[in-house]
């Protein structure tokens, strides 16, 4: 049996995504050169804090039309079939299949559905703790990142500078800061 490292004031219970005080966001490299970050305005989900915390779940979802690169001919770019597709696929999902220890943090096993494809990624987790909000509500907080292949979800499309440097990498940081609120406590 694993031994979990002590959180304080772990709660098991039922937490909903408070999207104000969260944010997943995404990072490409582009031109080669710069690191070119956005995050998703819309997303939702459930964390169920176990009573073992490697028993623990979490679903989400994201609204993937929801981010703004400022410039209106780049978003119907990414939005459209080149990219995500959002009339077809206008979400992206994520379902956890497993909890384990990694060092002093975690790793959360997850099936990630993007553009209708479900592939198994592997996100790095901290724990950032359990308490309470100046409104008096149980609240949990937890970063996550992963690195994911474009390709590996269908996203093909790819132009190529003369110098031969890719306009945008395929490959895809993704960082997520959640915050949670208690529903129900177990």
């Amino acid at each position: 049996m694993t031994t979990a490292i002590h959180i304080p004031g772990y709660l098991a219970g039922t937490w909903d995504i408070d999207p104000i005080h969260s944010d997943v966001s995404f990072v490409v490299r582009h031109l080669g050169l710069a690191r070119y970050r956005r995050s998703f305005e819309r997303f939702s989900g459930v964390i169920v804090t176990a009573d073992d915390p490697f028993a623990s779940t979490v679903t989400a979802e994201i609204d993937t039309a929801s981010f703004d690169t400022g410039l209106d001919v780049f978003n119907r770019h990414l939005l459209g079939s080149d990219f995500l597709d959002v009339e077809t696929h206008p979400t992206a999902t994520l379902v956890s299949t497993g909890l384990r220890q990694h060092g002093e943090d975690y790793q959360l096993d997850v099936d990630l559905t993007l553009l209708g494809t479900t592939r198994p990624i592997t996100l790095d987790v901290e724990a950032l703790g359990f308490g309470v909000g100046i409104d008096g509500a149980k609240k949990t907080a937890f970063s996550a990142a992963t690195t994911i292949s474009r390709a590996e979800f269908g996203l093909t499309y790819q132009s190529t500078l003369a110098n031969g440097n890719f306009v945008i990498s395929d490959e895809v940081r993704v960082l997520v800061e959640i915050e949670a609120v208690l529903r129900k406590e177990r």
